[in-house]
């Protein structure tokens, strides 16, 4: 990569893991499920913090909701 490359990819990378922490810590909250451990984990990585949260939490917490209809 030229230095031209990495001032344009770390800026977009951070943008897209402080955004990810962001949404996963405030989704957390509101479904009281850890959400310090969302966030600090959505800081490191990237993609992988969403896509386990979709499994383990939003998906479980929107299937609990449809059961008490």
């Amino acid at each position: 990569m030229t230095n031209l490359e990495l001032y344009v990819f770390i800026p977009i990378l951070i943008l897209l893991l402080l955004t990810q922490s962001m949404l996963l810590f405030v989704d957390a909250k509101k479904k009281g499920s850890y959400p310090w451990l969302w966030g600090i984990w959505g800081l490191i990585q990237l993609p992988m913090p969403t896509l386990i949260y979709l499994l383990f939490v939003v998906w479980p917490h929107k299937r609990r909701l449809k059961g008490k209809r």
